[in-house]
């Protein structure tokens, strides 16, 4: 099967080396699908837009084609596709490498082969494994640090890059960096999927900083949108007078964001969407993608009622096969809040074949909880509990992401219960909940520093807000804590699975305290969570082994702006039985506080 063959037939993963605009000796080629069109034409800002180059059609199923001798590969191009001798519109090129800074959108010729990559060390090294600890950072790139009206690549890295380290993220996730028409959308509303966003600079800009980020250990997500496409007239929309990429049917091509849906029933629009995820991984390195809507892709419009969408769910099926067939290390996440089963198994194996899944019942469940007054909580205790009877049903990531704080919907720390003050303990303790929950981990830039204002994609980070002692210190328990997290295994190994996680206080409502454990071959760790505004002196809790147990962190700790009610010398076990346990410990408990204690396992060398 020839390359054309396998783009008609929905299996090319390397289409943008067939179309678009590339380099061939001393000129230039221009290749476009058209099948509809009645003439096709390229013009350049080389002749000032004036002079048009008419092109060939080399297929009759639609493939025009045009060699342009003498002309250098970086100029501002647009296709004119003709309907009849009369009518024409002019549009941009589905497979362009780059674009015009908007408000403008011709398309920009670009030679990608001039970047050379330097991360062969971290590529060579990469691989996939759930038992690796996965701590996301999620990045909107104009939103994190700048220094003028919009941030660059080159500037953000220069930032970006030791601050994430330092906080202990594993990996970041940049807001789609597909070329967009409407700043306000954060780029989940593309025009160009082959294309890195010209706002922030150049194609070899962004490989840049991924590849800063490889060299610093650091691994680089990018969010992907292949649901929709934004409607702007010099897109992808009625391409060549009839719905080319999008559904013919009006009630399956208008999504309810105002954009077109794409054609899943097509061949050649899922060569085109397998394609833009291979260049991805292909010429930019990425290491995953995290895919955007997925409940759109499995039922009619993300509504269980309106039944499956069998295209859909066949797409996602074909693409993480092939991806994870090219590409074994990759990272294929779903942003996906159905109870549709086997999102995380393999395609083989009758899933869709994801890696890992957004748990937004979670999300849901959890901030509704520490949202409510204390007082009612005890009659609200399974908000917190229930996440735990399906945790292992997938492969979940826990996600505190930027959809949760827009809209009017409160910041993470504005969630929280209570006045300005009490926030902050009660966010402390959520996040101790996180990270030492079964699942990979997300959050947003700003949830570490506990940003009040809403995310907006035109400012930066309130960083002035570390200047305040209760946020300067937060982020010193987000730092510590996300240390914890990488440092011991056994809050990331082994954890789809119930031999790492066990209660050992689940039901007690009327104080509405939670306890459980976490471990591995070289630890036993303690979580405990207290959801109340009282403290306890001397508390008795069971523990399923005798020994000592050292506290490694407390929410409550002074240098956390905590009321400093700790436990600073070891608490060794007692032969008294509580919790269902033979033996206890007794331990003090602030309010608000999450405590998690450390007991030593010493293995006999064999």
């Amino acid at each position: 099967m020839d390359r054309y063959e396998k783009f008609f037939s929905g299996y090319e993963m390397e289409a943008y080396d067939l179309f678009g605009c590339h380099k061939k000796g001393n000129g230039v080629e221009f290749t476009l699908w058209a099948p509809h069109a009645y003439r096709v034409q390229v013009f350049t800002s080389r002749e000032d837009f004036s002079r048009f180059y008419d092109l060939n059609k080399v297929d009759d199923r639609g493939i025009w084609q045009l060699y342009i001798e003498d002309m250098e590969i970086i100029y501002l191009y647009r296709y004119r596709i003709w309907k009849d001798d009369h009518t024409f519109q002019d549009k941009s090129d589905p497979y362009a490498f780059a674009f015009e800074k908007r408000p403008g959108n011709c398309s920009a010729m670009y030679d990608l082969d001039y970047f050379t990559f330097s991360d062969e060390e971290y590529m060579g090294k990469r691989s996939f494994s759930y038992d690796q600890a996965l701590n996301i950072y999620e990045v909107h790139l104009n939103g994190f640090k700048k220094k003028g009206d919009l941030a660059t690549y080159r500037e953000v890295k220069e930032s970006l890059i030791p601050y994430v380290k330092d906080m202990g993220f594993t990996h970041i996730e940049l807001m789609p960096v597909f070329e967009h028409p409407f700043d306000g959308s954060w780029g989940y509303q593309a025009s160009g999927f082959f294309a890195a966003t010209s706002r922030y600079g150049t194609p070899y800009d962004l490989m840049d900083l991924i590849n800063e980020c490889h060299r610093n250990g650091i691994g680089v997500l990018l969010d992907a949108v292949y649901v929709h496409f934004a409607k702007d007239a010099f897109c992808l929309g009625n391409f060549d007078f009839t719905p080319l990429y999008e559904y013919k049917e009006d009630r399956l091509a208008y999504s309810e964001w105002g954009t077109y849906c794409f054609d899943l029933t097509s061949p050649p629009v899922i060569s085109f969407l397998l394609s833009s995820a291979d260049f991805l991984f292909n010429r930019f390195h990425a290491d995953g993608l995290r895919f955007d809507a997925v409940s759109h892709f499995i039922f009619h419009r993300g509504n269980k009622q309106l039944g499956e969408n069998k295209p859909g769910t066949d797409f996602l099926k074909r693409l993480n096969y092939h991806l994870k067939e090219k590409y074994p290390s990759c990272l294929l996440i779903a942003e996906d809040s159905t109870d549709y089963p086997n999102v995380t198994k393999p395609v083989q194996y009758g899933g869709l074949g994801f890696d890992y899944k957004w748990d937004l019942g979670w999300m849901n469940d959890t901030l509704k909880y520490y949202a409510m007054d204390p007082i009612y909580r005890q009659y609200h205790h399974d908000l917190i509990t229930f996440s735990m009877s399906y945790c292992f049903s997938e492969k979940f990531i826990l996600p505190f992401s930027h959809d949760e704080v827009v809209h009017s919907k409160k910041t993470i720390i504005d969630k929280m219960f209570g006045k300005y003050e009490d926030k902050f303990p009660q966010c402390r303790n959520l996040f101790v909940y996180m990270f030492t929950h079964p699942g990979k981990k997300l959050n947003f830039m700003g949830n570490e520093i506990a940003m009040f204002r809403e995310f907006d994609e035109r400012k930066e980070m309130d960083w002035f807000m570390l200047e305040y002692p209760l946020h300067d210190s937060f982020k010193r328990f987000f730092h510590d804590l996300s240390h914890i997290y990488r440092q011991y295994p056994a809050f990331y190994e082994n954890e789809f699975c119930w031999e790492n996680f066990k209660w050992i206080m689940v039901d007690n409502k009327g104080q509405s305290l939670f306890v459980y454990t976490r471990e591995d071959e070289h630890s036993l760790f303690l979580i405990v969570l207290n959801m109340l505004p009282v403290s306890y002196k001397n508390y008795r809790i069971g523990v399923p082994e005798k020994g000592t147990y050292t506290e490694i962190l407390n929410t409550e700790k002074d240098i956390y702006s905590g009321c400093n009610m700790c436990n600073f010398t070891p608490r060794k076990s007692v032969h008294e039985k509580s919790d269902g346990k033979k033996d206890s410990i007794y331990i003090d408990i602030a309010p608000y506080s999450a405590i998690i204690f450390r007991k030593r396992r010493i293995r006999k060398k064999k």
